[in-house]
């Protein structure tokens, strides 16, 4: 296997994190991708879930071939326990998430770090965008296009831009300082959201840096966590709600604005799910927000005219983008997301919203969390933690 360019120890280590829970459909490509990225200084750090399957077999296999892979087995705990194992184990400068099921494009960690690396500790993490894929690698879809930089808090509350767990790298002792990963979700039975519960609590805190390029192969089939579009109805929801409570500096327009557009989207998944009960749920909340309402009312006269065009549409998707997601895959240029006057207008709010909380948050320096720890004294109590785990 292929093991990328030679290693500098002037370069600082990236750590990872790979959690897998019966992924041996799919993990040796996503091992695949990550050894083969043209930033050699890793350390991949792949977490077995309490896997029934040959996954860890598998990944014993293919480290044979490359030392830089190390296998750690835990019980079943969910993916934001296994990230947590992962970035406790961890001693990289840097620390990347990579869902078994999911690919990068080579250059994607070389990128991030170049990004990352030229700004000061006041940036705490990185994302790029993402290509959608299917279970033979084929890309049948992109992502969100929408991007921000800088302190980005209100409007990824609002417009959630990373939209899957395979495309952030952020500090290690920045995703220390924060709490890491919330398992909770799990433990509730909404597992799904803890990457977005994760970003706003990097976002609330920290600036972000984009690199506007889709680097990501996010992959979406029948039966991954992707697809259970209840649960992720009301993760998103849960998330947005828990973000909202742990930020009372947030302005009430910008809280209002996050729950309505969340709610319009938690209405999508559940009526994907074909749950009547949430999607009316979901409806009624979203009438408590009158100037959202007509966008919904104006999505459900279009409905009928989508469906009859939808499988057209798909096989439109699957010519178009018909490429492997691969080392020989050219990246087409990122177009400008579709904007309407309203969403226009709200951006300038909340980006009006962002510039004053992010001069709160860089000239605070003595900020401390409900516990009266500083994030300073947050940070080293959590490393230390970390380094006592075995």
């Amino acid at each position: 296997m292929d093991r990328g360019a030679p290693f500098s120890s002037t370069q600082p280590l990236v750590s990872v994190v790979i959690p897998a829970f019966n992924a041996s459909t799919y993990i040796e490509r996503t091992l695949r991708s990550a050894v083969r990225q043209t930033y050699p200084a890793l350390e991949i750090i792949v977490v077995n879930d309490g896997s029934t399957d040959d996954t860890a077999k598998l990944v014993e296999q293919i480290a044979i071939t490359d030392p830089r892979i190390r296998l750690l087995s835990t019980p079943n705990r969910g993916v934001a326990a296994a990230r947590n194992t992962g970035i406790n184990a961890s001693s990289g400068r840097f620390v990347a998430f990579l869902d078994a099921d999911d690919l990068w494009h080579h250059t994607k960690i070389e990128k991030q770090v170049d990004a990352l690396g030229r700004l000061s500790r006041r940036w705490g993490a990185v994302y790029v965008l993402h290509y959608i894929i299917d279970e033979d690698d084929e890309i049948v879809g992109v992502g969100g296009s929408k991007t921000a930089r800088g302190y980005i808090y209100a409007r990824h509350l609002n417009f959630k831009y990373i939209g899957n767990g395979s495309a952030l790298l952020v500090r290690r002792d920045v995703a220390l300082e924060i709490g890491g990963f919330d398992s909770s979700y799990a433990a509730e039975g909404i597992g799904g959201c803890e990457d977005l519960d994760f970003e706003l609590k990097l976002a609330a805190r920290y600036h972000m840096e984009i690199v506007p390029e889709r680097l990501v192969g996010y992959r979406k089939y029948p039966g991954n966590m992707s697809s259970d579009h209840a649960r992720i109805g009301r993760g998103v929801l849960e998330a947005i709600k828990r973000s909202i409570a742990a930020n009372p500096q947030l302005p009430r327009h910008a809280a209002r604005s996050a729950m309505a557009l969340t709610q319009k989207y938690a209405f999508r998944q559940y009526r994907k799910a074909k749950n009547l009960r949430l999607s009316v749920a979901a409806a009624w909340a979203i009438f408590q927000y009158p100037r959202f309402m007509l966008s919904l009312v104006r999505q459900a006269s279009l409905l009928i005219l989508k469906q009859c065009h939808f499988k057209s549409g798909m096989a439109h998707s699957k010519r178009l983008n018909g490429a492997k997601f691969d080392d020989q895959i050219i990246l087409s240029p990122v177009e400008g997301p579709e904007e309407t006057a309203q969403s226009r207008r709200l951006l300038m709010q909340l980006t009006a919203v962002d510039a004053k909380l992010g001069s709160i948050v860089e000239n605070d320096e003595r900020v401390v969390f409900p516990s009266g720890e500083s994030p300073k004294d947050r940070a080293t109590s959590n490393a230390r933690r970390a380094e006592r785990q075995p």
